[in-house]
């Protein structure tokens, strides 16, 4: 490897796959995101859902896709609207879609009326105290950015009680009242024929017909596919999105959407009987050859994907075939049995790929005893982030801790009108 800046070639006379390859040397792992395959997955939703609108969820930073790279795409490809959990989120995602709707999910706390407004982004209200509080701004201030009711139809999570929902009607009706959606969360849409299901329709149906005027959402990703009558005015697709698959009883609807390669550190040979990893907990039951690739736990490859003498683990693809994971996975590297591939099939530098080729979030959440969301939002921040398609060319996007420094300041809060025109209770 060349140290003297002198011999390292000029980018300008190396390929495109050559620079590439050159930008992606220093990572050890590679995440590509396909936003051309997050469009295709938007596009199937929305047709299915017509006529109601398909927004696009976004929260954690896209399910840990790229929360600015995501919307943009999907605001080019005809999204209007998008859900965050957080106003940071929100702050995030306006620089990408400027003229978008942004509701926020978590929820508006006292104080924060300046922070929503400097960004012209909608709370997601879901106590009567919120309610409350945000009525106070609005009055203060004169603004009239609108916000979405959340009323509680069996999650006991977030949202409104059916009697709290009642008991704002009046307020509803009066007009003028600055709610632009009412919504609702389902308990276990991804199971077709979950008794559950029908009776949030009918709760939900009952209380959003009282909200006059007001458009109504209820399905997420896979309440989409329970069918015409859950899917209202708008739909919140968020894990389908990103190729997990919202029908987990039949097959996967949506296409793949990340790819995640890992590069190969070492290659080493252990003889039999030899035990690998932390706690020694695998054996090689003969003469095993072993790549040994830079990336572990701390990278969101959960810990649960290892192996031991009694339990096969997770498999990656070295070479264009299937190799088991050997021994437990550590905090940055992983060792992986490659003794069946052909001599010289996998040298130190080569990528594999732990995502991809065959190998589905949702399987890999299989090993990870978890669920493909959680698998997308733990991706590391160590990998180097390579975006392809979505009508824009992305550049290779830096480390979280490079982005850090570069982030600009948030922005001041509004000036207040001097005399606010008051809004009806």
């Amino acid at each position: 490897m060349a140290s003297d800046p002198k011999m390292i070639p000029q980018s300008g006379l190396l390929s495109v796959e050559a620079n590439q390859a050159a930008a992606l040397a220093p990572y050890g792992g590679v995440l590509t995101v396909d936003l051309d395959a997050i469009i295709a997955n938007w596009r199937k939703l929305e047709k299915t859902a017509v006529p109601a609108e398909c927004s696009a969820v976004i929260k954690a930073d896209a399910y840990g896709c790229g929360a600015a790279q995501v919307s943009r795409a999907l605001s080019k490809a005809g999204c209007k609207t998008f859900f965050v959990a957080t106003i940071e989120e929100a702050r995030k995602v306006r620089g990408a879609v400027p003229e978008a709707a942004i509701y926020v999910l978590g929820g508006y706390f006292q104080n924060t009326g300046e922070h929503y407004a400097s960004i012209n982004c909608r709370p997601v209200i879901g106590d009567l105290n919120e309610l409350a509080e945000w009525d106070v701004f609005c009055r203060r201030t004169g603004w009239t950015g609108g916000a979405a009711i959340h009323i509680d139809t069996g999650m006991n999570r977030l949202g409104l009680t059916l009697a709290e929902a009642q008991a704002i009607i009046p307020r509803i009706n009066a007009g003028d009242h600055g709610i632009t959606l009412v919504m609702s969360h389902l308990v276990s849409a991804e199971q077709l024929n979950n008794p559950v299901n029908a009776k949030q329709l009918a709760t939900f149906r009952g209380i959003a017909s009282e909200f006059s005027g007001v458009p109504a959402a209820l399905a997420n990703s896979s309440g989409i596919f329970l069918g015409a009558p859950f899917q209202f005015d708008l739909v919140r697709p968020g894990a389908a999105l990103y190729g997990v698959n919202p029908t987990p009883e039949a097959d996967n609807p949506m296409q793949p959407v990340v790819d995640l390669k890992a590069r190969i550190v070492q290659i080493r040979n252990v003889e039999r009987g030899e035990t690998v990893g932390y706690g020694g907990t695998w054996t090689a039951r003969r003469p095993t050859k072993l790549a040994i690739i830079a990336v572990g736990y701390a990278d969101g490859y959960f810990r649960a994907a290892s192996s031991n003498d009694g339990t096969r683990g997770a498999e990656v693809i070295v070479a264009g075939k299937r190799c088991p994971v050997a021994g437990r996975v550590s905090m940055d590297l992983i060792a992986i049995d490659i003794t069946d591939l052909p001599p010289n099939a996998a040298r130190r530098g080569h990528l594999v790929t732990l995502i991809g080729e065959g190998i589905t979030v949702d399987e890999l959440a299989h090993h990870f005893g978890t669920i493909g969301y959680e698998v997308l939002t733990s991706l590391g921040h160590r990998y180097a982030r390579v975006y392809k398609g979505g009508n824009v060319a992305e550049p290779l996007a830096k480390p979280a801790a490079a982005q850090a420094a570069e982030q600009p300041p948030a922005p001041p809060p509004i000036e207040q009108p001097a005399n606010p025109p008051p809004l009806p209770s």
